[in-house]
């Protein structure tokens, strides 16, 4: 594939010709140094998407980074930026650089991350969350175009910075939203949204809230099997450490699994970690992670593009299938 035959975007990140296809990055137990080869794989096997993520592993840039310089077709995103955890010139410079390695090729997502991420791990309050986007969101469309910020918002104050190498093609911003609120901020001040631990079917309740036409970004959870009591159990086990942060169980229970999730949440609160293993529904599990042979998982994955999701960005759990065989496997046909 040549520049020209590349994945092209809309200014807003909406794919121009056709859904985006993604994978999360970077993989796990590949170091960063062997990438290379994967990123190339990637774009022969027919991926147009590479998005990262920060958590606890690598941060969200530099996988992107290396991705830019090596393998420029890509399309690259990041799911997500926490809001709180760099201040907002460096949030600034970070973007700009990144925007600047991939011109056209770049979306950042930004969201709240949870208190755990944020006041657990990194020593930030955790407040106001909503107000915190909305804010950082305002500043970054200030300083990415190159002006000069010096402007008291409602959640942290910027005094005289101008971003000394100003972008010519500011990113696409994509906000990461779960209920009502967040996803009508992210329809009214972003350019995009990012979506997370729903099924195919929540896609339908999700995006009417966004009120506005937006490119759906959602990294969906795929374990390329047909063991299902293997993928349930790991199912189970990722089920249990996501849903139980309180922002992912206002979640659900907004999408109305509060009686199918409510014994799992009551005992782990209890402290009786094996018992909220087992009290987590099969039809639940069959729900959020995508599982089966590859024919069935693309299958599955086609069910969220047919019900909204512009751009699925897989994140793939290669248990009892060898990592290069799941991503050719599932790769778009």
């Amino acid at each position: 594939m040549t520049e020209a035959d590349a994945p092209t975007t809309t200014h807003d990140g909406r794919p121009a010709g056709g859904v985006r296809y993604g994978i999360t990055v970077p993989f796990d137990g590949i170091p960063l140094t062997e990438h290379r080869r994967w990123f190339e794989d990637l774009l022969r096997l027919g991926y147009t998407d590479v998005w990262s993520a920060e958590t606890d592993g690598t941060d969200g840039f530099t996988p992107l980074a290396l991705a830019a310089a090596w393998t420029p077709e890509l399309q690259l995103g990041v799911a997500i930026i926490p809001a709180y955890t760099r201040g907002p010139a460096l949030l600034a410079q970070s973007v700009a650089a990144m925007a600047e390695a991939a011109p056209g090729h770049f979306t950042f997502g930004l969201g709240t991350s949870s208190d755990v991420i944020v006041s657990r791990w990194n020593g930030v309050p955790f407040t106001e969350p909503y107000k915190r986007v909305r804010d950082t969101i305002a500043f970054l469309r200030e300083a990415l175009s190159g002006e000069k910020v010096d402007t008291a918002y409602d959640t942290f104050e910027v005094r005289g910075f101008r971003l000394a190498r100003p972008v010519t093609q500011p990113p696409p911003i994509f906000l990461a939203a779960l209920r009502p609120g967040m996803l009508r901020l992210a329809g009214r001040a972003a350019d995009g949204v990012i979506v997370n631990w729903l099924s195919a079917d929540d896609v339908s309740t999700v995006t009417p809230e966004l009120g506005a036409d937006k490119p759906v970004a959602a990294r969906i959870f795929v374990i390329p099997s047909e063991d299902a009591d293997m993928c349930r159990a790991i199912g189970r086990r990722m089920i249990t450490a996501y849903l139980n942060v309180g922002v992912y169980a206002e979640f659900h229970r907004w999408l109305g699994r509060g009686d199918a999730l409510g014994d799992m949440w009551r005992l782990w609160k209890e402290g009786d970690r094996k018992a909220a293993l087992e009290a987590v529904p099969d039809e639940v599990v069959d729900d959020l992670v995508v599982h089966g042979s590859f024919a069935e998982c693309r299958d599955k994955i086609g069910r969220y593009v047919a019900n909204g999701v512009d751009i699925p960005a897989l994140a793939v759990l290669p248990f009892g299938v060898d990592l290069a065989d799941a991503v050719e496997g599932l790769a778009p046909r």
